[in-house]
């Protein structure tokens, strides 16, 4: 059931991906929808297939009114905390926009500071279409680019995990080491340092 938007108003629907992960930037987009050409199919990311996804991803891009991806990376993270560098990205997705919003949602409890009006709303994949499309931009985005970084370093299975701490990326970090797109501030990485 996806909430009614003011039909007066430009909207744009921001969220971010990739706060768990031990490596790798925090990617957001931003999406203004155009009310004239509706996506179909549109839902929070994580519960679309890859295929739909990178389908959807291409039309998204092609009928959106506007689409902009903002990213922190690994050192903004360490340096500002995850919750603070998602912030940023999210800031840096709205600033990228080449068509000013009025009215932003954003996924989740809570807003960054924004030049425009703001409101969280949580569980905003599943409420906001235009969330659910930045989700998709964003999720796609960040998966790309943990398949990318995995060509450069096929040990460490990041196609596979994309840079979460599930039980085989664990083990294969404290094997291997962190490489230099680690978040140092998270604590398997700090472990896997001697930090800890």
């Amino acid at each position: 059931m996806m909430i009614d938007i003011p039909d007066d108003k430009l909207v744009a629907g921001v969220d971010e991906v990739g706060r768990g992960p031990l490596v790798g930037d925090v990617v957001t987009a931003a999406v203004i929808l155009d009310p004239a050409n509706p996506i179909i199919g549109l839902a929070d990311s994580k519960k679309l297939s890859e295929k739909k996804r990178l389908a959807l991803f291409d039309e998204i891009k092609a009928k959106a009114l506007a689409w902009a991806i903002g990213r922190a990376s690994p050192e903004e993270i360490d340096q500002l905390n995850i919750l603070h560098a998602t912030m940023l990205a999210m800031q840096r997705a709205v600033a990228g926009l080449n068509v000013t919003p009025e009215l932003v949602f954003i996924d989740g409890n809570r807003c960054p500071n924004l030049p425009m009006e703001a409101r969280a709303v949580v569980k905003g994949d599943s409420l906001v279409a235009a969330i659910s499309a930045a989700s998709i931009l964003a999720k796609v985005t960040r998966d790309g680019e943990m398949t990318e970084l995995d060509s450069r370093h096929p040990d460490y299975g990041f196609a596979r995990h994309k840079g979460y701490p599930t039980p085989e990326h664990l083990a294969i970090l404290a094997r291997l080491g962190p490489l230099p797109q680690y978040r140092k501030s998270f604590k398997p990485v700090r472990r896997a340092l001697g930090i800890e």
